[in-house]
């Protein structure tokens, strides 16, 4: 059935399809795109992290013969150096993408080590992938600090003298005024509070 033209020019609607209506319309449409969310032009573009190192640059290095010099010419400044030991060089580099709630999965980590003698020439070079880490599980307690945990005792006779019977909060806890300001010390008006 063609929908029929009026003499003005204006189209009449076309009807449904039958048996669709338009939130059936909707929620195929919104499905479709819920179907398409794992394609990967929908996918966000992996980001790169950190100080990826090239492998042909790094095979311009020699042990022995290459400084540190050499080292940041071709590669850059270290991500890291060594805790207690300057001479050792840590180049950390990895390969993200986001996914659901903003966190980042890991698609490749590499870290290049570099350590120099004293004189600042190259002694060692060393690679390590994801393979070679080590899995750390976060453990999910709390460190109590001191003094956070009051005994029955504590509890019970540690108000004793926080109440007032008068009704007068302010009163009992703030000092006498110097400077004729607020009988409360409020800085703002001028007094300063004696304690």
């Amino acid at each position: 059935m063609q929908p029929q033209l009026r003499s003005s020019g204006q189209s009449v609607a076309c009807p449904t399809r039958a048996g669709r209506t338009r939130p059936a319309l909707r929620l195929a449409l919104l499905c479709t795109l819920a179907l398409l969310g794992g394609c990967g032009w929908l996918a966000q573009k992996p980001q790169v992290r950190g100080n990826r190192i090239d492998a042909a640059l790094l095979k311009e290095l020699t042990p022995g013969t290459s400084t540190r010099g050499d080292a940041t010419a071709l590669l850059g400044s270290p991500t890291a150096k060594a805790t207690f030991d300057d001479n050792q060089w840590i180049y950390i580099g990895e390969i993200t993408r986001p996914v659901i709630g903003r966190t980042q999965t890991v698609l490749n980590q590499e870290v290049v080590m570099l350590t120099f003698n004293d004189q600042g020439v190259l002694q060692d070079i060393k690679r390590l992938g994801q393979k070679d880490s080590y899995p750390v599980q976060v453990v999910a307690r709390a460190t109590p600090s001191p003094g956070s945990e009051a005994s029955f005792l504590q509890q019970l006779f540690g108000n004793v003298g926080k109440f007032n019977p008068a009704g007068l909060a302010g009163a009992a806890m703030t000092g006498p005024s110097i400077g004729g300001g607020s009988p409360s010390g409020d800085y703002r008006s001028g007094g300063l509070s004696a304690y």
